[in-house]
């Protein structure tokens, strides 16, 4: 087994917790405010809670993440699976889709924003010898960059992602009729995007926000990193 494999491979390790965290609050974020809109539907299934285990999906929880150890993509990228919502059920059908749909991504810029505030803190009091120093001092500046790939990758205006939900929060019946029929082919769309390095194009904004987060966080505790 190569030193690369070995070094993917602790990557993985340390990217985890922070992977599960964004994927999991994403979505509750959902579900919280789809009930606030009068949506129990995720609440009744039991998906408003923070256990790691009711939220796993196959594919976007296991097979992707793994992938992307094994293809060296640096970051561990994908999703869980999304929680049961009944937007009929709202007290108004647009407004609640469009503010339920915001809210996964909205949570993970919230999740982003915290990560820097606990990295800095973490830096300033916890001691340098302390034995797990390193490992969550990495998973905490990990967090911060997962967490907003997270959110802008969602905002992506393609069906099932957050973007495409709320798009259709503006589109007239028979646009969101034409948005919908492209849905049976958005896995391999995002497949082929995620692939060929089309969402490079979210490096930027992630590399902002991140420095905007990382900057405030180091201007509350006082220090630098």
């Amino acid at each position: 087994m190569d030193n690369s494999f070995n070094e993917r491979v602790q990557q993985m390790l340390i990217q985890i917790v922070p992977f599960f965290m964004a994927i999991v609050f994403h979505e509750v974020g959902h579900g919280f405010i789809a009930k606030q809109w009068g949506d129990k539907t995720a609440s009744d299934a039991g998906r408003l809670t923070l256990n790691p285990l009711v939220h796993i999906d196959p594919i976007g929880t296991v097979l992707i993440p793994v992938v992307n150890m094994v293809t060296g993509i640096p970051l561990l990228f994908g999703w869980a699976k999304p929680v049961p919502i009944n937007p009929t059920r709202f007290r108004k059908y647009r407004q609640g889709l469009f503010w339920v749909a915001l809210a996964g991504p909205a949570t993970n810029v919230i999740m982003a924003f915290l990560s820097a505030l606990f990295l800095c803190a973490f830096v300033k009091w916890a001691p340098e010898d302390f034995a797990l120093y390193r490992p969550i001092a990495m998973m905490a500046a990990v967090g911060i960059q997962i967490n907003f790939v997270l959110a802008l990758f969602n905002l992506f205006p393609l069906p099932p992602l957050d973007g495409g939900k709320i798009l259709e929060s503006f589109l007239s019946y028979n646009a969101t009729q034409v948005l919908r029929s492209v849905e049976r082919y958005s896995f391999f769309i995002l497949l082929a995007l995620l692939w060929s390095g089309a969402f490079s194009v979210i490096e930027r904004p992630v590399t902002f926000m991140t420095h905007l987060a990382m900057g405030i966080g180091q201007m509350v505790f006082n220090v630098n990193l």
